[in-house]
């Protein structure tokens, strides 16, 4: 497989908004997939103040040549004022996996 394949990380307020941005993720072939993990408790400083929030982590999978646009539509989805993304490369995996993502994440075909 020839396209490196990147993990896209972001917290969202809650399930609706990462629902909602992941879905146009995918619709615009930005992303193979997201993952949405819910329960998850984040502290951390902002403006001076100790917060405790809880959170929704999304784990996206997408490739080295959509990554940049999609970290900039993520931006202009995300509600945060700096919200965290994140962007990891994958070293290994399993070679199908890889190439269903590489493949989903290909500008669609034109008709």
């Amino acid at each position: 497989m020839d396209e490196e394949i990147f993990l896209l990380i972001s917290n969202f307020p809650g399930a609706d908004t990462a629902r909602k941005a992941v879905r146009l993720l995918v619709e615009e072939r930005l992303i193979a997939c997201g993952n949405l993990i819910t329960g998850v408790e984040s502290i951390y400083e902002w403006k001076g103040v100790i917060e405790n929030t809880h959170e929704v982590t999304v784990i996206a999978k997408t490739t080295a040549a959509r990554a940049d646009e999609a970290m900039s539509r993520l931006r202009a989805l995300h509600p945060y004022e700096v919200p965290e993304i994140l962007l990891v490369p994958v070293t290994t995996g399993w070679p199908d996996y890889l190439a269903w993502v590489a493949a989903q994440c290909a500008p669609a075909a034109s008709t």
